[in-house]
């Protein structure tokens, strides 16, 4: 069983940066950490995520402007999310997936004003 917790969210304004973090309570080295993100009314969507080997994958929405990283020495992933727009306001949720396990956050809110 693992546990992860989010943290980094906020408020922030057009243009602005956050650094979302998910820490894990055991070891992620063998997971594929995803962020994903669901904003009222919709679906959630994967975002971002990333291997063991560090290939990672973005949604077109989000190319340029964030970057998913991994330290498994700490197991905490992290999402850096720059140049924000409003339709970025989401919670965004971190995922630790591998078949047949999969684990999910409790989500972290942020909100991009315009």
């Amino acid at each position: 069983q693992v546990q992860l917790v989010e943290s980094g969210g906020g408020l922030v304004q057009a243009g602005g940066s956050l650094r979302l973090s998910c820490a894990a309570s055991g070891s992620l080295g063998i997971y594929v950490m995803g962020w994903y993100r669901q904003a009222p009314g919709k679906q959630r969507q994967l975002v971002a995520s990333i291997t063991a080997g560090r290939t990672t994958y973005y949604a077109d929405s989000v190319k340029g402007r964030f970057t998913i990283s991994r330290d498994n020495a700490k197991n905490t992933v992290y999402l850096q999310m720059n140049s924000l727009k409003p339709e970025d306001t989401a919670v965004y949720y971190c995922n630790a997936y591998s078949p047949p396990r999969a684990y999910w956050g409790q989500g972290t809110q942020v909100t991009v004003s315009s």
